[in-house]
């Protein structure tokens, strides 16, 4: 069963929205015929402005939380990697895009349903305090120059 998010957790979910929503605009362009180099600018642009900050918050103020030899850090560690693998990979792009939607929707409810509920009931006051801290509400900037996905 799940537990209620804290505030201090609630724009890491945030973010995960908009990169399950990166993962069916990925579908839904293929589905349409898009051909996979248009579909990988928005990728790109998506990973420089959206994910590598996302994946360095996480790494710098939640995942501490819990030890860095702790089974989930280990795997979401792995899976991280693996994410920026698919997102920066110049070939194969086709492929690297159709995995790179099935791994990142599987990241993403991975740690939504089991890594961030861990993090919160471990999670000290300050620690929960210093990531609301370092991650505020920021609006979704979409880039909108080409929505393939319409």
């Amino acid at each position: 069963m799940a537990i209620k998010r804290h505030p201090s957790l609630q724009e890491f979910s945030r973010d995960h929205h908009q990169a399950l929503l990166l993962c069916w605009k990925i579908k839904e362009g293929f589905s349409r015929g898009i051909s996979s180099e248009r579909i990988k600018i928005y990728t790109n642009w998506f990973y420089k402005n959206h994910i590598i900050e996302h994946f360095k918050m996480e790494e710098k103020y939640m995942f501490p939380v819990l030890d860095s030899n702790h089974e989930l850090i280990i795997r979401v560690m792995q899976e991280h990697k693996l994410l920026v693998d698919l997102f920066t990979k110049t070939t194969e792009i086709e492929n690297s895009l159709k995995q790179l939607q099935t791994e990142l929707k599987n990241h993403v409810r991975f740690e939504e349903q089991i890594l961030f509920n861990e993090i919160q009931s471990k999670a000290t006051k300050e620690e929960l305090k210093r990531m609301e801290k370092y991650h505020k509400l920021e609006k979704f900037d979409d880039n909108l120059n080409d929505v393939f996905w319409k």
